[in-house]
């Protein structure tokens, strides 16, 4: 009897099988004398389109929501079936004694399989590979110590509310805002709040009106003292003529006094290792990487190159049963540009602290760390290296002593007012030495200046005092990086689901990238002034996502938060109706749609600028700049622009006005790579069909050529 084991991509499943000793490839799984794998291909199984309640519910209507299914229904994905239908066949093998489900060690990894068990009627035992890394060591240990699928019910209920969750928020408040304002206005249970955070601010900085200050600074040899009322204030004067009078009690002195001189030891301890968010805010920071960039390239870190543990972490701090491994995986990277720092490391036994290693900080998965398989830099890509620099860096500075410094702070007196001044002596770099020749020059703290000796009571000669204005600024606007800690501080979505987020937010215009930092769009303006406020609540968001979690740790009821869910859908969708508001395309054009008359939209895509109707009921859409195609005008042989007409698609040469139509692809028409396999295959053949019908082949590629 063998165990099927089901993976969620099929490059997890290839190396599960390696280790696993399967031998025996197919085209949907690969088998070994104790084990079947298999794989889904992301999710196989989705919860089911709104029409498969009722086929009226393919056209949007307002007077048709809101959509409220007391049990949701789930389907097979038409474009993956045929992976679903191969690991319904081999459930249904009398060989197979039970499941080992393998799909990613999180929320949305257990829903992937439990959506497909639930499909396929799975009656047999199952049972849980929780691992967290993909290393061959960590496989052989997480199927020596499976555990009972039944353990992770509460997580499987908990996926199963936060799917059901954003389709019956998202999809009654898409459809109620877009019908009702007849545009397409996407609205989500964590989208929009996270879009209300970026409009908040946006608000904060076109409202904000800049006050001048001014600041009095005292000059001395080497170093430079700012004027403070008293010790706390800061020392911004906020009316001219005050500073002014300030400066002439002053401004005539010759030297100051030294009334107050401190000088203590300090020191910064090493940062926590990183989770998910902290690793996109760095990279964001430090690499430019967005935060899906971020996640894309790690997953492939950590499922393809295993050099990394579980990525979608929530937690920054490692097990107590790690801490036997942590010598040899310090041992592994010692490569390369880290040789130096770990092979300092390792010369004494590894200090691991509580800022390190506490199982209470841990919940499903620790901190990403670096794995003990072999390394090979050059086999990584730019960015791959670039990202592990970061990670590997966290964790040598794990191991790393405090940055210790002497600070020391002086006050003198210039004809009875107080000035401030401080200084800083390095003793120790600790931990910032693995930075020295990582950190980017804007990154870097800056350092305060360093101090002349000086004695408490002495007098010390002035060169000068002067005012230096400034004017307040606004806050500045969120990069992805501070975004990305604003949503962890609300609670907004999850480590995994944050990127998607934003993504989500960029792909429906309502939010753009300019340089670094994230504007809301004109759409995104209007659609916070058109969505119901409460959706609009970071903090009813992130009530949802305690609940889920709660939900999760078994301590939350799952009927009663859906019942919340479905509440909330049906009212908000009535206030929708209620609205008087008025939307206004910001994207509106002076053209008209050739067909129905109404105002084109201007549309950005990922192929350029194209314009819509900006009627729903009207189909027409055409590129705002022709797309260039490789077919070659036969007059003058430079590449002619693609168009779509009612008869079709077609090619089009402007400066020689020539048009050919161009074939249907929903068409049959002769594949050329399939003839050419096909010709190959039948040439062999010396029959006389095989013959006539390489013929054929050769002279439909001959004409898919000309």
């Amino acid at each position: 009897m063998k165990s099927l084991v089901l993976a969620e991509k099929p490059s997890v499943a290839k190396e599960i099988a390696r280790v696993l000793g399967c031998k025996n490839k197919s085209k949907s799984y690969i088998e070994g004398p104790n084990y079947v794998v298999t794989w889904a291909l992301g999710h196989l199984v989705e919860l089911a389109e709104p029409e498969a309640y009722d086929k009226k519910y393919k056209t949007w209507a307002l007077e048709d929501l809101p959509l409220l299914p007391q049990r949701m229904n789930i389907r097979v994905m038409r474009e993956t079936s045929h992976q679903f239908k191969a690991i319904a066949a081999l459930a249904k093998r009398n060989d197979i004694k039970d499941l080992v489900i393998a799909t990613d060690a999180g929320r949305e990894g257990e829903l992937v399989a439990r959506w497909i068990m639930e499909l396929i009627h799975w009656k047999k035992p199952f049972f849980r590979l929780w691992i967290s890394s993909q290393t061959d060591q960590a496989i052989r240990d997480g199927f020596s110590k499976l555990k009972p699928g039944s353990q992770y019910n509460n997580l499987y209920r908990s996926a199963v509310c936060r799917a059901e969750a954003d389709w019956l928020i998202g999809l009654n408040m898409t459809r109620a805002l877009t019908c009702k304002y007849n545009a397409q206005l996407a609205a989500g249970r964590v989208q929009t709040p996270t879009l209300a955070i970026l409009m908040e601010r946006e608000q904060e900085i076109n409202g904000f009106q800049g006050k001048p200050y001014w600041q009095l600074q005292a000059q001395f040899a080497g170093f430079t003292a700012s004027w403070r009322q008293q010790g706390s204030h800061d020392g911004r004067i906020w009316d001219k003529e005050q500073a002014e009078q300030q400066l002439a009690k002053v401004k005539d002195a010759k030297q100051a006094k030294v009334t107050a001189l401190k000088t203590s030891e300090k020191q910064e301890p090493h940062p926590l290792a990183y989770d998910l968010t902290e690793l996109q805010r760095d990279a964001n920071k430090k690499l430019g990487f967005s935060a899906k960039m971020t996640s894309n390239v790690l997953q492939k870190l950590y499922e393809q190159h295993k050099l990394v543990t579980y990525p979608r972490t929530d937690s920054r701090y490692l097990t107590s049963d790690m801490a036997a491994t942590l010598k040899g995986r310090m041992e592994r990277i010692a490569v390369g540009p880290y040789r130096e720092h770990a092979k300092q490391i390792l010369r004494k036994p590894l200090v691991i602290t509580k800022r390190i290693v506490d199982d209470s900080k841990v919940s499903d998965h620790h901190a990403i760390i670096p794995t003990d398989e072999p390394v090979q830099l050059n086999a990584l890509s730019q960015d791959e290296r670039k990202l592990y620099d970061l990670i590997v860096r966290r964790f040598l500075a794990l191991f790393s002593g405090p940055y210790r410094y002497d600070e020391t702070s002086v006050e003198l007196t210039i004809n009875n007012e107080r000035f401030y001044a401080k200084g800083r002596v390095e003793k120790e770099k600790g931990w910032r030495d693995i930075y020295t020749v990582s950190r980017d020059q804007d990154e870097a703290e800056e350092e305060l200046s360093l101090l002349p000796s000086l004695t408490q009571g002495e007098q010390v000669p002035l060169r000068g005092c002067q005012l230096k204005s400034g004017i307040t600024t606004p806050p500045s606007r969120y990069t992805e990086a501070s975004l990305l800690s604003v949503m962890e501080k609300h609670g907004l979505g999850t480590p995994a689901t944050r990127a998607d987020i934003i993504e989500k937010l960029l792909s429906t215009e309502t939010i753009e990238r300019r340089g670094h930092s994230l504007y809301p769009t004109g759409k995104g303006k209007q659609l916070i002034e058109l969505v119901v406020d409460e959706l609009k609540s970071p903090q009813l968001t992130a009530k949802w996502e305690q609940q889920l979690e709660d939900i999760a740790r078994g301590r939350g009821d799952a009927k009663q938060f859906m019942g919340q869910i479905r509440q909330q859908a049906e009212q908000w969708v009535a206030q929708v109706k209620r609205e008087n508001k008025e939307y206004k395309p910001h994207n509106l054009t002076g053209s008209r749609c050739p067909q129905c008359g109404e105002p084109l939209l201007e549309v950005k895509g990922k192929q350029g600028k194209r314009y819509v109707c900006s009627s729903r009921e009207c189909e027409y859409k055409r590129m705002a700049e022709p797309i260039k195609i490789n077919k070659r005008c036969p007059q003058c042989h430079k590449k002619m622009e693609l168009h779509e007409g009612k008869a079709g698609k077609y090619a089009q040469c402007r400066p020689c006005n020539v048009i050919e139509k161009l074939e249907d692809k929903g068409k049959a028409s002769v594949n050329r790579k399939e003839a050419a396999q096909l010709l190959k295959q039948y040439s062999k053949d010396n029959s006389g069909l095989g013959n006539s019908l390489a013929e054929k082949l050769k002279a439909a590629l001959q004409q898919n050529e000309q």
